[in-house]
């Protein structure tokens, strides 16, 4: 696996991870049936990550209304995110990347001088292409317009 950074235009890379239900996810189930808005972000339940989970959280119906699947990832494991996920009443997937095995594949930069697993927001076209990026550790929120705004793009060049 790389620690190259994807790009736009890149294909998704394949993964397959648990869910905060324990169930397994695989990419390529999900590849051409929505949208994907794949989100990494650092841990649980700390200030940032719960603001950008609750902001995708309250974001739901927009999301689903153009036709995407929210992901987060971290490395967290899956009774973490399902505690989480009751706690703050999450409607979306959280996939449990316990080794940072995906986060290295989409090459997910760290931050803060390398100590933080960094927080970038993939989103992924029908053709598992990478059509838009949003990497900021310091705008949790940012994250939800800049994947929507992407993805309006993309349904009015259809």
């Amino acid at each position: 696996m790389s620690n190259k950074s994807l790009s736009v235009g890149d294909l998704c890379p394949a993964f397959s991870l648990l869910d905060q239900q324990g169930e397994t996810i695989n990419s390529a189930d999900l590849i051409g049936k929505q949208i994907l808005v794949i989100y990494f972000y650092p841990k649980d339940d700390t200030p940032a990550c719960t603001k950008e989970a609750c902001s995708f959280r309250d974001s739901h119906a927009d999301f689903s209304d153009l036709g995407c699947k929210v992901i987060g990832i971290s490395s967290d494991s899956v009774a973490a995110h399902l505690k989480f996920a009751e706690k703050h009443r999450l409607n979306f997937t959280l996939l449990a990347d316990e080794g940072a095995l995906v986060r290295k594949s989409f090459g997910v930069p760290r931050a803060l001088f390398g100590i933080l697993p960094g927080r970038v927001t993939y989103i992924i076209d029908l053709k598992g292409t990478v059509q838009g990026i949003f990497n900021s550790m310091t705008d949790p929120s940012g994250h939800i317009a800049h994947a929507l705004e992407t993805v309006r793009g993309l349904q009015s060049l259809e």
